[in-house]
């Protein structure tokens, strides 16, 4: 009597799209679930080494709560490898100019710093207002 060990396979994973309402959501709780959606580990057959995650459309994304004095007291800082550039900007002003970059800039920091990063943010689709274009792909709310 031999034992194996099953693993999944890339074309065994199924992958579904999900709807997220952003309005009135902690910044921080919403992007948990985002994250745990995008690596896939609501499913029984995770593995940390493939992409298994689903893909998430966020809407409402302005609407979005911080808590406590996050709005004027986190900075995001950005450079651009030339010296004296570094720039800061924060969560109110970047609220206003770029609603999206909240909840993008949290997903990315929870996400694990390896080469599958940039494959799950591509799964991650983000939108200021309730209207998205995916209607049709998103089939659980």
């Amino acid at each position: 009597m031999t034992k194996t060990t099953s693993s999944t396979k890339k074309e065994n994973v199924v992958k579904k799209w999900h709807h997220l309402d952003a309005e009135n959501r902690v910044l921080g709780q919403l992007a948990t679930e985002i994250v745990e959606l995008l690596m896939g580990k609501h499913k029984v057959d995770y593995s940390p080494n493939m992409n298994m995650g689903d893909g998430v459309v966020v809407t409402n994304s302005a609407k979005v709560v911080l808590t406590g004095n996050k709005e004027s007291g986190k900075i995001y800082y950005r450079h651009s490898r030339k010296v004296g550039n570094l720039k800061s900007v924060t969560a109110e002003q970047l609220r206003r100019i770029k609603p999206n970059d909240l909840i993008y800039l949290a997903v990315k920091g929870m996400l694990p710093k390896n080469k599958l990063r940039k494959v799950r943010l591509a799964n991650l689709k983000i939108y200021k207002e309730s209207e998205h274009p995916h209607k049709g792909q998103v089939t659980s709310s």
